[in-house]
């Protein structure tokens, strides 16, 4: 019976141990996502239409949105080198506009092209929720 209680109270200790490591793990991976820096890097070039109408429907209000806070733009001209603490996994972007979120310096997400409005900050909701960003969005 002392060994059987013993395995027991081990089991239960070993448990109790394991559930702390997770629940250590899961709020250390919420509060290093909280923390992680997201921004949104556009790939643009002279001369493109779609760039255009993305500076002239977006880029002054982008800044003050809460997309906009969370991550902060960053341009880049596609045939110009990258900044180098950034890495690409999507390989390099061949249209302009290309939107690429960078969560820590990486990619995390891509936007290829622009069509309107709703499209972009459609697309762009969706990745910044999908790699864990937070903001407040305003409700209509």
């Amino acid at each position: 019976m002392g060994a059987t209680g013993h395995v027991a109270r081990a089991d239960t200790a070993s448990q109790a141990a394991d559930t702390t490591v997770a629940a250590t793990s899961e709020a250390e991976a919420s509060e290093a996502q909280a923390e992680s820096e997201f921004r949104l890097l556009m790939v643009e070039q002279v001369g493109c239409v779609y760039c255009r109408m993305w500076n002239n429907d977006l880029a002054p209000i982008y800044p003050k949105t809460p997309e906009g806070k969370a991550a902060p733009l960053q341009r880049v001209d596609l045939h110009k080198p990258f900044p180098e603490d950034i890495t690409i996994t999507g390989g390099k972007p061949l249209f302009t506009p290309t939107f690429i979120l960078l969560q820590d310096g990486v990619e995390v997400a891509r936007i290829e092209g622009y069509a309107s409005e709703d499209f972009f900050w459609g697309l762009l909701d969706q990745a910044l929720k999908k790699n864990g960003a937070t903001y407040q969005t305003p409700s209509n």
